[in-house]
């Protein structure tokens, strides 16, 4: 019995290590090809249809419509991202100056790609993720059901309705206030809303500039640092290194929004203010990571 439980253990080890990887990685792939059918299906649809889309839709759909290039890019940097982990536990069993090789070619080639779609933007804040999100199609349920409710909720006595005198059709009494003011409240729009897609994100230079710039090329760095000292997992530099230029990046940029503010050109909008909040928070993850995690974390 337990010679039996010892070989399940072994090939249920042997199989979270072959197998689960490519379904993950064949998973997240088929799902880019799934959003590109839902975003064609979508597009058909009358505007009145049509899901309202998010800031973070209507800038990167701006942007794979304006430029084939910036679309053959981000989705390249997304097939890199979602498959990376197969590539390093492939590289792996070659030994593990292999799989640091590896993994610095990967996260070159993200830079890379991360650098040109700046260059495409006009020196824009990159987006993660660069491709449209998958729209909520939920909502065309629960608006043809609301629009069935409505109709249905029509009154029909020929007392409660009001007929016109020239063409003799009746029309429906008039809602409370109460419903009219919700009615219209919920189709307030925001500045967001009327601008152009294209400003929904501002041109950076300067200190901003600087700052995307170490944002991006820090996965290489940290990379880098950690193929040097993969002898030694407990070595802070490399950590400390990644962290450093990530945390030095992050002021740089709120010191520019601040200047951009101060001289009058704007404050941070919606969508820089989303991006720098999903930064912060991805600055946790650093808890888990190199020398912290083996030293601290785990």
């Amino acid at each position: 019995m337990l010679r039996k439980l010892v070989s399940l253990r072994s090939s249920s080890r042997a199989y979270l290590k072959t197998d689960i990887p490519p379904v993950h990685s064949g998973v997240q792939v088929l799902s880019l090809y799934h959003d590109r059918l839902l975003s064609s299906a979508t597009s058909k649809l009358p505007s009145a249809q049509k899901p309202p889309p998010t800031p973070h839709t209507r800038y990167t759909k701006f942007w794979t419509q304006r430029s084939p290039i910036y679309r053959r890019l981000a989705t390249l940097l997304q097939v890199v991202q979602y498959t990376e982990l197969l590539w390093e536990m492939a590289a792996k069993r070659k030994g593990e100056r292999v799989r640091w090789s590896v993994v610095v070619l990967l996260e070159a080639i993200k830079a890379i790609c991360r650098l040109l779609l700046l260059r495409l933007t006009n020196s824009r804040p990159l987006l993660s993720p660069p491709l449209p999100a998958r729209e909520d199609l939920s909502m065309l349920e629960d608006q043809i059901q609301v629009d069935t409710e409505d109709f249905q909720s029509i009154p029909t006595d020929a007392s409660v309705a009001w007929s016109m005198p020239r063409t003799g059709l009746s029309l429906p009494s008039l809602p409370a206030t109460s419903d009219i003011s919700s009615y219209l409240l919920s189709r307030v729009l925001t500045a967001d809303d009327v601008k152009p897609a294209k400003a929904l994100l501002p041109r950076i230079s300067g200190k901003g500039e600087i700052a995307e710039w170490l944002y991006l090329l820090r996965p290489v760095i940290y990379a880098v640092a950690m193929a040097r000292s993969s002898q030694d997992k407990r070595n802070w530099r490399p950590w400390l290194l990644g962290f450093g230029i990530e945390f030095g990046a992050r002021q740089l940029a709120k010191q520019d929004a601040l200047e951009r503010a101060a001289n009058g050109r704007g404050g941070l909008t919606a969508l820089e203010r989303e991006e720098l909040a999903r930064r912060g928070w991805g600055m946790a993850w650093w808890a888990m990571r190199g020398a912290f995690y083996e030293n601290v974390t785990k």
